[in-house]
């Protein structure tokens, strides 16, 4: 497969920036701001980069974590019963970010085996 053809990172990249940008359209204090923002453009960096790099590993589990890392956020701010909003938004990101590294755990492995060297 080439670089830059993955969808499952494009999906990835597009949530990540939707979480950059969702404190304009979400209300939220500055902690939340800063946690969406950081844990966005983080997931699009990451995501980036798993296009740029197609043998790299490493950045599909990355993906995982971070949708993992955007589920629990509204827990770890305490705005899960509060900010209805925001929790939803994390939450949806979150699930999508999370099935799409774990799509893409698969399409990894099956190119890191075929580059293995016969024996």
């Amino acid at each position: 497969m080439q670089k830059w053809t993955r969808w499952q990172a494009w999906v990835a990249a597009v949530a990540g920036a939707c979480a950059a940008l969702s404190p304009l359209v979400i209300e939220m204090d500055d902690t939340a701001t800063w946690t969406m923002v950081v844990l966005g453009v983080v997931t699009a960096a990451v995501a980036l980069g798993s296009m740029a790099m197609e043998e790299d590993r490493i950045s599909a589990y990355a993906l995982v974590l971070m949708g993992v890392l955007f589920l629990g956020s509204p827990w770890v701010l305490d705005v899960a019963s509060t900010d209805n909003d925001l929790a939803v938004t994390a939450w949806i990101l979150g699930a999508v970010t999370l099935v799409a590294g774990l799509l893409s755990l698969p399409e990894v492995e099956q190119r890191m085996h075929h580059r293995a060297i016969p024996h």
